[in-house]
């Protein structure tokens, strides 16, 4: 190993005719071996840092900053330095465009996981039905109310529910405070996951109207948010997804469960829950002949709207479709609610790969709709269905 030292000085006169000379001294190791590089980098500076902090004209400089620069002196300080900072390593995307020229690669930047706790389902039990027929106005529905109890029958009967537990709000009732307005609903909602717990279950339903609105923060790829529509909706707007999720999602626990079921149009992601699951399993992930604003939304919400919560969702029909008002058996239902009875009833415990499946094969004949499942975190389809 050689050593070259090199002394530079440096002089420059102070407005009060003050002479200041800066002595510099440089020295450079070299090591055939390569080792030790780091230590030999780090003497060199603190030689360097040493002329500087005893340089007169630097005596002004408040003790504070002293402490700061002193810390660059410590080998150890370097090292902790380090471990904060996080490298992170670009992957080779799955599927390569046809499009690109030879020797070339496309690489994506991985997104980090939310780190979730799966819920136990042992805590509390609380559930929030609601079910709107808007009852003798121009948008007349005529099975959400019978949505309600049919769901609420479900729960009591396999669940282990409490009467005491389940909140429903209708437009049957002539209580005022539980119609099912804008106000009473964002109200219930919040009552719902209120003082939320590790392995509590939440669950919510809720069968009317659904609607959608011109997106305004941009973190919608089809550039519309997905709305519910209260009772009252045409006086006090409707209730959008990003109002939703930050009520019944942002605050809850790692290990909270909440099972949401929202038969009504266009309801695909109106909890905009990121991960939405294709009946193979698996999650829908972006088209590369998307655009590339449409997969840098995606990426948005991978990262702001996933919960270390264990929130799990089945909706009616895709963004771009409706849910039908239907009769089965000459009774007046939601077709998504009716088939998710159905085939609960028909098997409580089965997988939600296999629930999914059986709800879509129950309206395949009869509905153009298509139910969809969608999670707050990554999620084993092979999983029991359990709330």
């Amino acid at each position: 190993m050689s050593k070259t030292t090199h002394t530079e000085k440096r002089t420059r006169v102070g407005e009060d005719g003050t002479v200041y000379t800066t002595t510099t001294v440089t020295t450079t190791y070299s090591s055939s071996g390569g080792s030790g590089g780091s230590g030999h980098h780090i003497r060199h500076f603190n030689e360097n840092l040493n002329t500087f902090l005893s340089d007169s004209s630097f005596s002004d400089i408040s003790e504070d900053f002293h402490e700061f620069l002193a810390k660059f002196k410590n080998k150890e300080f370097f090292s902790k330095l380090k471990k904060k900072l996080k490298r992170v390593t670009y992957k080779e995307h799955s599927e390569q465009p046809s499009h690109l020229p030879e020797n070339y690669k496309f690489y994506v930047k991985p997104t980090q996981e939310v780190k979730y706790l799966k819920s136990q389902c042992t805590g509390r039990k609380r559930a929030l039905l609601i079910g709107i027929n808007y009852i003798g106005s121009p948008y007349e529905l005529n099975g959400c109310i019978n949505d309600v109890k049919n769901i609420k029958k479900f729960l009591l009967d396999h669940c282990k529910f409490k009467e005491s537990e389940i909140t429903v709000l209708t437009d049957e009732y002539d209580d005022p405070s539980k119609l099912p307005t804008k106000e009473h609903i964002l109200k219930e909602m919040k009552a719902l996951v209120d003082d939320a717990q590790p392995h509590d279950s939440y669950f919510l339903h809720f069968s009317g109207h659904g609607g959608q609105q011109v997106d305004l923060d941009g973190d919608e790829a089809d550039g519309y948010d997905e709305t519910i529509m209260p009772l009252d909706f045409k006086t006090n707007g409707q209730i959008i997804d990003d109002e939703m999720h930050h009520i019944l999602v942002d605050d809850l626990p790692a290990g909270c469960r909440l099972t949401v079921v929202f038969d009504s149009c266009h309801s695909g992601t109106v909890l905009d829950l990121p991960y939405v699951y294709s009946t193979h399993g698996k999650v829908k992930e972006p088209k590369l002949s998307q655009s590339f604003e449409d997969k840098k939304i995606r990426r948005k919400n991978l990262e702001t709207k996933s919960s270390p919560a264990d929130v799990i969702m089945f909706s009616g029909c895709k963004d771009e479709q409706t849910s039908a008002d239907a009769s089965e058996n000459g009774s007046a239902t939601g077709a998504m609610s009716h088939a998710l009875i159905t085939t609960l009833n028909q098997d409580s415990h089965q997988t939600y790969h296999s629930l999914l499946n059986n709800i879509r094969d129950i309206l395949r004949d009869r509905y153009s709709q298509k139910p969809q499942l969608s999670a707050s975190h990554p999620m084993d389809l092979k999983e029991v269905f359990k709330i």
